[in-house]
C-alpha cells in the first residue's frame, strides 16, 4: 500500500494546487494602469506586471521616458501611446477598448499589488458573478486602511465600521477596481467629459442607479501611495492641473447627477472657499498649495456646463 503523505508532502500539494488555480485566475485578467510622467512607478508594478500575461498601458504623453521604462521593465506589455494627454477616464476607455478576458483590473501606476491579491479579486468575481465591480480594501503607505467605498453621495451618508467580509456597496475607488466584462457592458466605461477626477464617482453612480452590484473585498489589500503616479520636471504644473480639474470635476459631477439649481450654488460656495483658502495660502506661503489652490480658483472661474 502506498504510504501516507507527510504533513510537508502536503504543504507542498496544497501550495501547488494554489498556484494553479492562480494562474487559471490570472489568465483570465487583463490589468489596464493608465501613466502619465509616471516613470517613477514603473519598477513597483513591474514586480508583479512583468509576470502576468494580459497587462496594457495607456500612455497619456508622458515626457519622462515612462514608455521606454515600460518597454525596459514589462516586455510583454501592451503599450497604447497618445500623442496627447487624453485624461484618466478617456485613457482608461481605450484600454478597455482592446481587453478581450472576461475581466479588466483598471489599476493606478502608484498602488503596489502582488499576483496573488489580483487573483482573489478575479475569484471573488466568480464568487459573485452578478456583480459588476469589485474592489480590494485600499491601505495607504503605512498600511493603513482607507475608505475607498462608501454608499453613493447622492443618495445618502455613509456611518458606521469599517467592513469585515465581503459586501455591497454604492461607490468604489477609481484607483483599483475589477471590472465583469459581461456586467459593465450596459453600464458603459468613463465619461469622457470628465477629465481628472470624479470619474469613478460617476461610473459608480451610473451603475448604482442600474441596479448593478457593487462589492468590497476587504480580504484583498492594495496600498495606494496616493498622489505619487505624476512625476515629471514640473510638479507645480502638475498641482495646478489636480486643482483645476478637481474643482471644474466637482462642478461637473453635481449638475450631472444633483441638477442645475444644485450645481450654481455648489460653485458659488465652492468659489468662496477657494478665494478665502487662496488668501491663507498667501500669508502662509506653501508653493505646492498654492500652485494647487491657484488651479481650483481658474478651474472654478472658467467653468462652463456641457
Amino acid at each position: 500500500m502506498p504510504s501516507a503523505l507527510t504533513a510537508a508532502q502536503t504543504t507542498r500539494c496544497a501550495q501547488a494546487s494554489r498556484l494553479l488555480a492562480d494562474t487559471d485566475a490570472l489568465d483570465q485578467v487583463t490589468v489596464i494602469t493608465v501613466t502619465y510622467n509616471s516613470a517613477h512607478c514603473i519598477a513597483g508594478l513591474a514586480a508583479t506586471l512583468s509576470r502576468l500575461q494580459h497587462v496594457v498601458v495607456v500612455d497619456n504623453a508622458s515626457n519622462d521616458g515612462t514608455v521606454k521604462a515600460v518597454a525596459n521593465a514589462m516586455p510583454k506589455a501592451v503599450v497604447l501611446s497618445s500623442d496627447r494627454n487624453l485624461g484618466f477616464g478617456r485613457a482608461n476607455n481605450w484600454g478597455l477598448e482592446t481587453t478581450t478576458t472576461p475581466y479588466a483590473l483598471l489599476l493606478n501606476p502608484d498602488c503596489d499589488i502582488t499576483a496573488g491579491a489580483i487573483a482573489a479579486l478575479v475569484n471573488a468575481a466568480r464568487r459573485w458573478p452578478e456583480a459588476a465591480m469589485l474592489a480590494p480594501q485600499i491601505q495607504n503607505a503605512a498600511g493603513k486602511p482607507e475608505i475607498n467605498y462608501r454608499w453613493p453621495s447622492t443618495h445618502w451618508a455613509s456611518t458606521g465600521p469599517g467592513a469585515q467580509a465581503d459586501c455591497c456597496v454604492g461607490f468604489l475607488c477609481g484607483a483599483a477596481i475589477l471590472f465583469n466584462q459581461s456586467n459593465m457592458r450596459e453600464i458603459g466605461g468613463f465619461d469622457p467629459e470628465f477629465f481628472l477626477y470624479y470619474e469613478d464617482d460617476d461610473l459608480c453612480c451610473r451603475t448604482f442607479n442600474a441596479g448593478k452590484s457593487m462589492m468590497l473585498i476587504p480580504s484583498v489589500t492594495v496600498t495606494h501611495r496616493s498622489r505619487g503616479s505624476v512625476g515629471g520636471n514640473a510638479p507645480l504644473s502638475a498641482e495646478y492641473t489636480r486643482g483645476y480639474f478637481h474643482a471644474q470635476s466637482k462642478i461637473r459631477f453635481a449638475a450631472k447627477h444633483m441638477g442645475a439649481a444644485h450645481s450654481k450654488q455648489l460653485l458659488r460656495k465652492t468659489l468662496g472657499l477657494a478665494y478665502l483658502s487662496l488668501v491663507a495660502r498667501l500669508l502662509w506661503p506653501s508653493p505646492k498649495y498654492l500652485a494647487r489652490n491657484w488651479g481650483r480658483v481658474r478651474g472654478l472661474q472658467q467653468w462652463q456646463p456641457t
